[in-house]
């Protein structure tokens, strides 16, 4: 796939992993539909596009909304009359005990990452079917193939969404493509954003996160896995070889993954 003059609907734009696809997804010429619930975010985001800010239209969701977003999709298809790609980078992470995580937390959780992707992929695929193509892009996570401490919720969540969207690409017109884009420790503010355990932010970030990837870097990967069409990528350093060792060496993982340090 070229992203060149693709249109592309880009959620979780406003910061981090989505902000850098952002600028890379402008660079490659791709005309986009940028979203997340800070409005003047997006807009400070699109002024430092350097190409067609013409092509770069704000659309403000709340993906925990979840009766708002068909609607909401339906404004997204009438900006270009289409869309071929929806890439879904928003979300919410999480740094606390399972055990003393309220219920409504872990809701708050499940419903951003994993209802909000849910409902608009459901709003935006009858377009992508009636047209004979398409490109789903689903931002999860490397613990959306193995959980650890603090992020039971998290975890939960984006292992949702690998059987949700496994178990769709396999009912769908083979020409409608389901990427599922697995990144490690990226150089983010997600853990600073991440919810602990009465749902207040943890306003710090984790030493592995201030050392992993940059951003930047991270995003570029993605559109290269998205232009081969790669139905699921690992990015990150070298904790991104924990998805094998688990698939494998399930007991030597369970013993290492409880004495890792994950923040």
């Amino acid at each position: 796939m070229d992203i060149k003059n693709k249109i592309v609907w880009l959620t979780g734009a406003s910061s981090g992993i989505g902000e850098a696809l952002c600028y890379e997804l402008n660079e490659a010429g791709a005309k986009l539909i940028i979203s997340s619930r800070n409005s003047e975010m997006l807009y400070q985001v699109k002024l430092k596009c350097t190409k067609k800010p013409m092509d770069i239209h704000v659309l403000p969701l709340d993906l925990e909304k979840t009766d708002t977003l068909p609607e909401i999709a339906e404004s997204a298809l009438r900006i270009y009359g289409s869309i071929d790609m929806i890439i879904h980078s928003g979300g919410v992470s999480q740094r606390s005990l399972a055990l003393e995580t309220g219920l409504d937390v872990a809701q708050k959780i499940m419903n951003i990452n994993f209802w909000g992707t849910v409902a608009l992929s459901k709003a935006v695929l009858p377009s992508m079917i009636d047209k004979g193509a398409g490109h789903l892009v689903i931002i999860s996570s490397l613990v959306g193939k193995f959980g650890t401490k603090f992020r039971s919720a998290y975890a939960a969540s984006k292992h949702a969404l690998h059987g949700y969207f496994d178990s769709l690409r396999t009912e769908i017109d083979p020409n409608i493509k389901i990427s599922i884009i697995c990144p490690g420790f990226i150089k983010t503010n997600v853990t600073i954003n991440a919810l602990t355990s009465d749902g207040s932010k943890q306003n710090t970030m984790d030493n592995a996160q201030a050392n992993g990837m940059p951003a930047r870097d991270c995003a570029k990967k993605i559109i290269k896995a998205i232009e081969s069409n790669k139905q699921e990528v690992y990015i990150g350093g070298k904790e991104r070889y924990s998805v094998l060792l688990k698939r494998f060496f399930p007991t030597v993982f369970s013993k290492l993954i409880r004495k890792a340090k994950v923040t």
